[in-house]
């Protein structure tokens, strides 16, 4: 089986649970929270933790697993909800926004409601069996990637202020909004299956490195992706002033003349499309997407060799397969 086959296995199973899980009145809060769930979505971070779960515990501990991949889920979707509303999109996964269709207060009780049900669902876990300390463990893991989540967020809307960024500082921000919680999909798998410390800590920092890869390859996307295919708004990053890896390099490559044309678009929340991707061919052509592409490669590269250290202490091989598959398509992905 291949990553896609596996995911087609198993995302239902996720989504059952969540629906199962997250249900109550009044409805309109309801439908509006399980909005962006219910249309769909890649499932990495689940997928993330259903596969540690089988690489440390074997095929058997994914049942146990089952309440931390939905939970990872559905405060993803919670972040997912508050981010469109501070970045003012209209579309994700095909569809309007929540906050476009129900407005920016229900929006925001939705994804207060999905930060609480994430906890919920989590702590099924021991009605499966589950020591209850290895629950407790796998709240901590929960809670430390929502906190670093909101840093990473924080930081990315603090860095669009400045006219520039370092590459370090764009690191540290993706390490918190977008890593954090694959590392954190990885510990929550490991430590419900019976996982010690070392993998463990393995398999947060092969997850930190793939996660750092995706964003980047996010950025990417971004810039040059089919918005149809995307399922949301390109130059998106653009309006709302973002410092994107391309943004970072584009501005230490350009003339002064055109970095200051560059920066007169960023963030300019009326451009026009022709103002657009007048700032996105700005960008292209200082080599940024090449740039880019080389420093995501090199992060899932290092990923790899990271998840390969594991293979000794790995209970499932397929898992770790799929693994290495899963990195794969955080750096090539097309949508």
């Amino acid at each position: 089986m291949d990553l896609m086959g596996y995911v087609r296995e198993v995302a239902p199973r996720v989504n059952k649970f969540i629906e199962e899980v997250v249900k109550g009145s009044p409805q309109t809060l309801y439908d509006a929270a399980m909005h962006l769930i219910r249309a769909g979505g890649k499932r990495l971070r689940p997928i993330t933790v259903l596969l540690s779960a089988r690489l440390v515990g074997g095929a058997e501990a994914e049942d146990k697993a089952l309440p931390g991949a939905a939970a990872v889920e559905i405060l993803h979707n919670f972040t997912l909800i508050h981010d469109d509303i501070i970045d003012k999109d209209e579309f994700r996964r095909g569809v309007p926004t929540v906050h476009k269709l129900w407005g920016e207060g229900m929006a925001i009780v939705a994804g207060d409601l999905l930060y609480a049900y994430a906890y919920r669902a989590l702590l099924k876990a021991e009605e499966r069996g589950v020591d209850p300390v290895r629950v407790k463990e796998a709240v901590k893991y929960l809670t430390e990637g929502a906190i670093r989540v909101a840093e990473g967020q924080a930081l990315d809307m603090l860095l669009s202020r400045r006219l520039e960024a370092s590459l370090d500082e764009y690191i540290r921000m993706v390490e918190g909004k977008t890593a954090a919680l694959f590392m954190s999909s990885a510990a929550i798998g490991a430590v419900l299956a019976g996982g010690d410390q070392a993998i463990i800590a393995h398999l947060r920092e092969v997850m930190r490195l793939a996660g750092i890869a995706f964003q980047i390859r996010d950025d990417i996307l971004g810039l040059v992706a089919d918005e149809k295919t995307l399922g949301k708004p390109v130059y998106s990053d653009i309006r709302e002033g973002k410092r994107t890896v391309l943004v970072i390099y584009a501005l230490r490559k350009l003339s002064d003349g055109d970095r200051k044309r560059l920066l007169a678009i960023l963030g300019k929340g009326n451009a026009s499309r022709e103002e657009l991707e007048e700032a996105a061919e700005l960008i292209k052509s200082t080599g940024a997407v090449e740039f880019a592409d080389s420093l995501a490669e090199d992060y899932a590269r290092r990923s790899m060799e990271k998840l390969s250290r594991v293979s000794e202490m790995a209970r499932d091989l397929e898992a770790l397969r799929l693994l290495r598959e899963l990195i794969e398509y955080l750096v090539k992905r097309r949508y």
